[in-house]
């Protein structure tokens, strides 16, 4: 329900001024049995209510579902509360494969997929770089994964930094995309992220059960039955893949995989059969909104949408710390 209000209340509002009472007529005039025969519209503003704001939104709901999702699947194997969908280094490795398409021109060598399509395959190999790395004797321990996540994270945000340094005209561009932002996304965007949203659910989702147990620790969840290398295995790939995908046509959207499974946890439990879909559910709504407050609180002017992310995600974080700490103080887990 909140979702549904979320996306009805984005849909109403934008930098155009319609009345959202034209608004409302365009998107039933799309319906089948409710084409009225004279609209009373332009073709302009019906696509801007189709192809720009129904398109974007979308799009949003779909980056949003794809790192909550990915948020919780990261917590879950990696039993950090504080990881999420870019603890590997998937946000960097993908703004190195942007950042080199621009730097050197070749946005149009595919059309517009080239920086999506480079962006994903960077990402992408980066986290297989970081199981390579983090393997041994055929186990990944948690730690160190998240350490060698961390060595890649910091090594390929200094090389982005160091091409932006030596970009000239790309320079705006390259940092609009490291800074996130769903302008001039289009259905094709939201079609792309769509299959892997589809796929990364159900197989984060059918290990919920293994990572419940996990929490009691690797070993522990080993007696109990868990195939505990197999289950962070297929985990760590999905949230990978989910998250590369939504990066690459959104740039880098920080906080939503450690925010929203958090907000989940305290609402229902540390149930990963109800965190896991629900985190898809509040990723979505956490990424309308703010969203939708990046194209319409300096309008016509459009904050980057990693930056609202930011704004609220990192005093997130910082409670999320404190209150941590005070209950390692009183003894609690």
């Amino acid at each position: 329900m909140l979702l549904t209000v979320s996306v009805v209340w984005s849909l109403s509002i934008g930098s155009a001024g319609m009345p959202v009472a034209k608004v409302w007529s365009i998107l039933i005039h799309q319906l089948p049995f409710f084409r009225s025969s004279e609209p009373d519209w332009t073709p302009l503003e019906e696509a801007i209510v189709t192809q720009v704001r129904l398109s974007r939104i979308v799009l949003a709901v779909l980056v949003g579902a794809c790192l909550g999702m990915a948020g919780a699947g990261f917590q879950g194997v990696l039993r950090n509360p504080l990881a999420d969908p870019y603890t590997l280094g998937v946000a960097s490795g993908s703004s190195v494969g942007a950042a080199l398409v621009m730097t050197f021109g070749l946005q149009a060598m595919i059309g517009m997929w080239t920086v999506p399509a480079a962006a994903f395959a960077s990402g992408l190999l980066t986290v297989l770089m970081v199981f390579v790395f983090a393997r041994s004797n055929g186990q990944m321990a948690v730690e160190t994964l998240i350490l060698t996540g961390v060595i890649f994270q910091a090594f390929l945000g200094a090389f982005v930094s160091l091409m932006i340094s030596m970009s000239d005209d790309e320079v705006n561009q390259i940092l609009f995309w490291v800074l996130g932002s769903l302008s001039k996304r289009t259905w094709d965007h939201a079609l792309l992220v769509l299959p892997f949203a589809a796929a990364g659910l159900p197989v984060i989702a059918a290990f919920a059960s293994a990572m419940n147990l996990m929490t009691l620790g690797e070993r522990h969840a080993a007696h109990l039955g868990v195939n505990v290398e197999r289950t962070k295995l297929f985990v760590l790939l999905a949230s990978t893949l989910v998250t590369a995908a939504a990066v690459s046509v959104s740039g880098v959207v920080g906080f939503v995989g450690l925010v929203v499974p958090h907000l989940i946890r305290l609402l229902v439990g540390p149930d990963y059969r109800l965190i896991v879909p629900l985190s898809v559910i509040g990723g979505g709504i956490y990424v309308v909104w703010a969203d939708t407050l990046a194209r319409t609180a300096l309008s016509p002017k459009e904050i980057p949408l990693g930056v609202l992310t930011a704004l609220v995600g990192a005093p997130f974080f910082a409670w999320l710390l404190k209150r941590r700490k005070a209950g390692l103080g009183r003894g609690d887990a």
